[in-house]
C-alpha cells in the first residue's frame, strides 16, 4: 500500500517541481526542444494543478474568506514584481505582448473572488450584474501565467471537491484548450510539455485529506514563491544581462 501524503507533503512536491521548472527556464531559456529541459518542464507541470487543488481546499476550509482573499491579493501583487523581475518582463503589463504578463498568483486570487461572489447569496447584486462581474474577473486573468484556464480549472475543481476523478475531468479539457492555444500562438514545445499535467493524478491520489503538523508550511510557501523568483532574476542578470527568459 503506497504511503499516504498530507497537504504539507504535497505542497513541498509542488515547491520542488516549481523550482525545477524555473531552473530549466533559467538554464534553457525559451523552452528549447532538448531532452533535459523537457523532462524538467514535465516535472514542473505538477505545480499548477497542486496549487489549484489546494486553493479549492483553502476556500472550503477557511474561517475568514475576506482575510483569505486579502492575503491572496497581497500575495499576487508581491508576486507580480518578483515574477517580472525573474523572467525579465516589464512591470507594466502589455508592454511586450499579451501573454505571461504576471504570475499565476493573480488567477488564484481571482478564482477565490469568483467563487465567493458566486456562492454569496447575501450580496445585493442582481444575478445578471453578478454574471457580468464574474465574466470580467475571469477574463482579467487572460494575460497571466496559465491565463483564464487557472481560474476556470479552480472553479470546476471546487464544484467537484471530494471527487478526484471528477476534478480531473473538469481540469483536463481546459488544459487541453490551453495547449491548443499555446501550440498556435506561443510555443509548440510548451504545448506538448503540458501533457505532464497528467502526472498530478497519481500524486493527488495519495492525498490523505490531512493538513499535517507543520503549520509554518503555509507561510513558507507564501515567502518561497517570490523569494525563489528573485533569486532566479538575480542569476538571470548575472548570466545573460537584462534580457527576457520567456518566449
Amino acid at each position: 500500500m503506497p504511503t499516504k501524503l498530507n497537504s504539507n507533503h504535497l505542497k513541498f512536491i509542488a515547491i520542488i517541481a516549481m523550482t525545477i521548472d524555473h531552473v530549466a527556464d533559467l538554464i534553457f531559456p525559451g523552452f528549447t526542444a532538448e531532452p533535459l529541459p523537457i523532462v524538467m518542464h514535465l516535472i514542473g507541470r505538477l505545480t499548477a494543478p497542486i496549487m489549484w487543488f489546494f486553493i479549492c481546499e483553502g476556500y472550503h476550509y477557511t474561517k475568514d474568506i475576506k482575510k483569505y482573499i486579502m492575503r491572496l491579493g497581497i500575495f499576487a501583487v508581491i508576486s507580480h514584481f518578483a515574477y517580472c523581475f525573474s523572467f525579465g518582463i516589464p512591470l507594466i503589463p502589455f508592454s511586450t505582448g499579451i501573454f505571461n504578463q504576471t504570475s499565476i498568483m493573480y488567477p488564484l486570487f481571482i478564482a477565490v473572488v469568483v467563487l465567493w461572489l458566486d456562492d454569496n447569496k447575501k450580496l445585493q447584486i442582481r444575478i445578471g450584474l453578478k454574471r457580468i462581474i464574474i465574466f470580467i474577473l475571469i477574463w482579467s486573468a487572460f494575460p497571466a501565467d496559465w491565463s483564464c484556464i487557472a481560474v476556470l480549472a479552480i472553479i470546476g475543481m471546487y464544484r467537484k471537491r471530494g471527487d478526484l476523478k471528477g476534478q480531473m475531468k473538469k481540469m483536463l479539457p481546459l488544459v487541453f484548450l490551453y495547449g491548443v492555444v499555446s501550440f498556435f500562438f506561443v510555443s509548440k514545445v510548451y504545448a506538448m510539455v503540458l501533457s505532464g499535467i497528467l502526472l498530478v493524478y497519481p500524486v493527488l491520489k495519495l492525498y490523505n485529506g490531512k493538513k499535517g503538523k507543520a503549520n509554518w508550511i503555509k507561510w513558507f510557501f507564501y515567502a518561497y514563491y517570490p523569494a525563489h523568483l528573485i533569486i532566479i532574476g538575480i542569476l538571470r542578470l548575472v548570466i545573460y544581462g537584462n534580457v527576457s527568459l520567456l518566449f
